[in-house]
């Protein structure tokens, strides 16, 4: 009887869960994964999707779905070169931004957002950034952009950023990441 008892609880206490807050890993090009959602307005024109974004080992893989779930695109970033996967055609490039701005008509700034996800600044160009009083980054300006954050998943220092929103000359870009995932 006792050992029913004891085997009970250990499979509840194994049953429960606790909410566990993902933290920025520590170093500027530190591994992350995330899905979420994008919406993009530049100029008159306004696109979203969702977005299931995977960053290992400097190189970065982004699938953008339609609100069904079919994907839209696929591009992925690695050290040499830019590939753009959209209605059965391949396109390479150097550059992410050039790609998609000729590919799907609009640019996401792939080189900084990388960095920027995490609320961290990309490394070697100058930027600045306000802290909020929780010692979170609020906004982040650099390369152009303004990157304001308006949702963290905790409220401690090293929280990672679950809403945010870039502005740059006629381009606006929000993304609402709805999941970290540990790496």
């Amino acid at each position: 009887m006792i050992r029913v008892t004891i085997l009970s609880l250990l499979l509840l206490a194994a049953c429960s869960t606790t909410p566990v807050v993902l933290q920025r890993a520590p170093g500027a090009d530190a591994p992350f994964a995330f899905n979420g959602r994008i919406a993009i307005r530049q100029d008159s024109r306004r696109d979203s999707a969702g977005v299931r974004w995977m960053h290992r080992d400097g190189a970065d893989e982004v699938l953008l779905l339609a609100p069904l779930g079919q994907t839209v695109a696929l591009i992925s970033r690695g050290a040499e070169q830019v590939t753009l996967e959209t209605d059965g055609k391949r396109y390479v490039a150097q550059d992410a931004e050039m790609l998609m701005q000729q590919v799907l008509g609009w640019r996401l700034p792939l080189s900084g957002l990388r960095h920027w996800v995490t609320a961290i600044p990309a490394p070697g160009t100058v930027y600045e950034r306000e802290l909020d009083a929780n010692g979170q980054v609020s906004v982040l300006r650099q390369q152009g952009w303004t990157i304001r954050y308006s949702r963290y998943a905790a409220s401690g220092a090293e929280a990672l950023p679950l809403r945010l929103s870039l502005q740059r000359e006629g381009v606006e870009v929000r993304l609402l990441i709805d999941e970290w995932e540990a790496q």
